[in-house]
């Protein structure tokens, strides 16, 4: 059984008891800046065992009657048809899927703000569809000099000219299909509006990582260090809290440089500044719900060597430049990591060297390691899934569990009549193949109900896997690294 490291509903109601605060602290109105995933949080889940990826999600319908949410998306992601790289979509896309999403759990969604707004072509047919949709949609322009021309900032010609976004609620979360939306700018414009309009109105930020109240080198802050290496973001102490208040607290790069030029907008907005440092404007309450800490050190530590390896494919694919693993080989470095400290990579690669054939490993819940080897019916990962499946549901490992007469037909049907050249069977096939089998099979029945077991379980591949392979292993949950290389020497890797 998984051991627990974070509290999460303890979580849930300590985080929606602070926003409360908050709220009540500005006189009754907050724009929230949301940073990270509202859901679909892997990462916290991952790094935090025991908060559940849509923990953030959960605590905002405790405040579910005064919120409303406000997506932005930056014009010139519209432009360049940004791809959001873990769900594959474009970033408008991702606004249609969010606005869907939390209207399913009964959020209100008020409107889509498009910034750096240019007359760009595809952000006005974006606007187009969304007004179709019924959907409000503001503008937000280009600010020359922004941010640190103050003086044009904060005007008429600066914030000023923007669109005033028509808000109903106390609380205004402001979110983002991802970094770079401009979620703190439409903030700060919505608070000169705000200001101008005689209405009292506060900004905070709510961001997960870095924790603020655990140690700079922590595993779970160097792990958020591994997970945004292509943004170059660093950890560092907070030098405006340790000044304020003798206190040592953790923030990132990014809000201690931008911090000066925040409070002095906040100054000419607000006449004071209600924050005397970043650790200030934050929200977050992650640190004081972790329980057991051993547990969430070791598995921020396999998140840090899972960035690594991912780094690493992602560079061979030509998706990052090298800086990325760089950044992450430093921080592996920095929390004292090797590979060795995840043992399915040396059982994988043995196996691989041991076959002369791609080959994967996986560490079951107890701790056992198994691996699977490449076939004629069966790629490594196909075969890695039922010999983990037998192991776990104690079937001796000479039963077959799907007959080669069933696989040849299926690999027939693959490469005669639908053109693929890999016969062998992918993870989803072999399931789909495994569900039909346990209809007669007690053995097929009994492996298929241990499916379940394999989440959180660490699997590595000697090669890169399919993105069909890759996609089911990640919805069961597995937690999947590669050696950055391909099975074959060709240019064009298809699935």
């Amino acid at each position: 059984m998984d051991r627990i490291g974070f509290d999460n509903d303890k979580y849930l109601s300590m985080q929606s008891s602070h926003i409360r605060e908050r709220i009540d602290r500005f006189g009754g109105k907050l724009y929230l800046e949301f940073g990270g995933k509202l859901f679909d949080d892997y990462h916290a889940s991952r790094v935090l065992p025991g908060f559940k990826p849509d923990s953030k999600l959960q605590m905002l319908l405790q405040l579910r009657d005064e919120a409303e949410i406000v997506i932005v998306i930056n014009s010139f992601d519209i432009e360049k048809n940004k791809i959001r790289g873990d769900l594959g979509i474009t970033y408008d896309a991702d606004v249609l899927r969010l606005i869907d999403a939390f209207r399913g759990v009964g959020l209100y969604v008020g409107s889509v703000v498009l910034t750096c707004f240019h007359g760009q072509s595809s952000a006005l047919s974006f606007q187009k569809k969304l007004e179709g949709l019924g959907i409000k949609v503001y503008r937000h322009y280009i600010i020359e000099s922004y941010p640190s021309d103050i003086d044009l900032v904060v005007s008429d010609e600066g914030y000023g000219k923007n669109e005033y976004i028509e808000t109903t609620r106390r609380l205004v979360v402001i979110t983002a299909p991802g970094p770079g939306s401009g979620k703190m700018a439409t903030c700060l414009s919505q608070l000169y509006h705000e200001n101008k309009r005689g209405v009292k109105a506060g900004y905070a930020k709510f961001e997960t990582f870095p924790i603020w109240n655990i140690p700079l080198k922590h595993p779970v802050n160097l792990a958020y260090e591994a997970a945004t290496a292509d943004l170059n973001d660093v950890n560092m102490i907070d030098p405006f809290h340790l000044e304020a208040y003798g206190e040592t607290t953790v923030n990132y790069n990014r809000d201690v440089e931008i911090f000066p030029v925040l409070n002095t907008i906040f100054e000419q907005i607000l006449g004071e500044s209600p924050y005397k440092s970043p650790t200030d404007m934050g929200v977050n309450m992650a640190g004081n719900c972790i329980i057991d800490d051993e547990v969430v050190k070791k598995a921020a530590n396999d998140e840090i060597i899972r960035r690594y390896y991912t780094a690493l494919c992602d560079v061979r694919k030509g998706l990052v430049s090298e800086d990325v693993v760089t950044k992450c080989r430093l921080v592996m470095k920095q929390a004292n990591l090797t590979p060795d400290d995840r043992p399915v990579i040396g059982a994988a690669i043995a196996k691989a060297e041991e076959t002369g054939c791609p080959a994967a490993a996986i560490e079951l819940p107890n701790g056992e390691i198994v691996t699977g080897k490449t076939t004629k019916l069966l790629g490594a990962s196909s075969a890695l899934l039922l010999n983990s499946l037998k192991v776990l549901g104690g079937i001796n490992d000479d039963v077959h569990l799907i007959s080669p007469d069933i696989i040849e037909p299926i690999q027939k049907l693959k490469v005669d009549n639908l053109g693929n050249h890999n016969p062998r069977l992918h993870t989803d096939e072999i399931l789909i193949a495994l569900s039909i089998c346990a209809l007669t099979d007690p053995n097929a029945k009994r492996a298929l109900e241990q499916l379940e077991k394999l989440k959180n379980c660490n699997l590595h591949s000697s090669v890169i896997l399919s993105q069909v392979d890759m996609t089911v292993l990640k919805k069961l949950g597995i937690h999947v690294t590669c050696e950055p290389k391909y099975q074959t020497k060709k240019l064009y890797h298809g699935n």
